[in-house]
């Protein structure tokens, strides 16, 4: 560019001797003159675009994410050109900081259930399995504990509550929370970790209520719950871990909006075609109402049957 612009005074075999490029490679750019400053102009606007989106989404998303939103908006580009971009602009997204708080005492007499779920982590229809788990967030007031309920089908989370408590009350309110949002779905694997929250007499007898299905991993084998354990990395990475929270009730309201307008609403997800879980779940809404459907026909005969029962026609 800048012999060209100045070769009506310079020396063009002087310029090139001293930037060390050939005449011929020099003739070539010039020849290919617009062919280079459209592509030059199209690597702005990438630039531009990768810049936007990146701050769009918070810094939580990387090189493999962007590129995929933004070719889904008709802007082609690779995986590649957009982690050059962004080192280029010096754009990280979030890392996150280790700290190691115990959420789970396995160490109890309560009857655990068996591993149902044996690490299949895919689920062909909505609530067929769920998996649960806590974790922590670190305020200036304390731990707050966050009980999470997960429909492996659209790794939604259906249900969640917190509490300054890690307490059998936390997982409990959680479920109940995720069933009323599924409309009481029966013969729901639920799976978990060993603690005692999830082992409590209480908690089993919610499951029992709802003719739910109990699995636990084996005792501090995190892989058994890898999709909870994921779940909570990614909170931790691209939010609580970059946020200083000076109350408890303001860590509530930032993980509800993390849950509810990021994680269900936007984030996508590799397992579900770069979908995010609510996207997924509105491109495959039909399995819901065959899903709904199955439930209305069990509990209606279900009904008959107690009404017959009732009435002395079946012994």
């Amino acid at each position: 560019m800048f012999i060209k612009d100045n070769s009506a005074w310079i020396n063009i075999d002087t310029a090139c001797e001293i930037l060390e490029l050939s005449r011929s490679s020099y003739y070539e750019w010039i020849a290919n003159y617009d062919k280079h400053l459209e592509k030059a102009r199209k690597h702005q606007e990438l630039c531009k675009k990768v810049i936007e989106l990146f701050y769009k989404y918070k810094s939580r998303y990387g090189a493999r994410r962007l590129a995929d939103k933004l070719n889904k908006q008709g802007v082609f580009c690779t995986k590649n050109s957009v982690g050059e971009i962004m080192k280029e602009n010096k754009l990280f997204p979030h890392g996150y900081k280790k700290y190691k708080v115990t959420t789970t005492n396995s160490n109890h007499k309560h009857k655990v259930f068996d591993n149902l779920l044996v690490r299949n982590f895919k689920a062909d229809k909505p609530n067929k399995v769920y998996v649960g788990d806590i974790t922590y967030i670190r305020t200036d007031e304390g731990w707050l504990y966050l009980a999470t309920v997960i429909d492996l089908y659209s790794r939604k989370i259906i249900g969640h509550k917190m509490s300054n408590r890690i307490t059998k009350d936390l997982v409990i309110s959680a479920l109940l929370n995720a069933l009323k949002s599924r409309g009481y779905p029966q013969g729901v694997i639920v799976h978990s970790d060993r603690g005692s929250q999830y082992a409590s007499k209480d908690y089993k007898r919610i499951l029992k209520q709802h003719n739910l299905l109990g699995s636990m991993s084996k005792k501090g084998d995190c892989w058994d719950n890898a999709v909870a354990e994921s779940f909570f990395a990614s909170l931790k990475k691209e939010y609580t871990h970059n946020t200083h929270f000076k109350t408890r009730a303001q860590a509530q309201l930032g993980v509800f909006d993390y849950i509810e307008a990021w994680y269900n609403n936007e984030r996508s997800h590799s397992t579900l075609d770069w979908l995010s879980p609510n996207e997924f779940e509105k491109i495959n809404k039909d399995e819901f109402s065959n899903t709904k459907n199955n439930f209305s026909n069990k509990l209606l005969n279900q009904k008959t049957i107690e009404k017959n029962i009732a009435m002395g026609s079946v012994c």
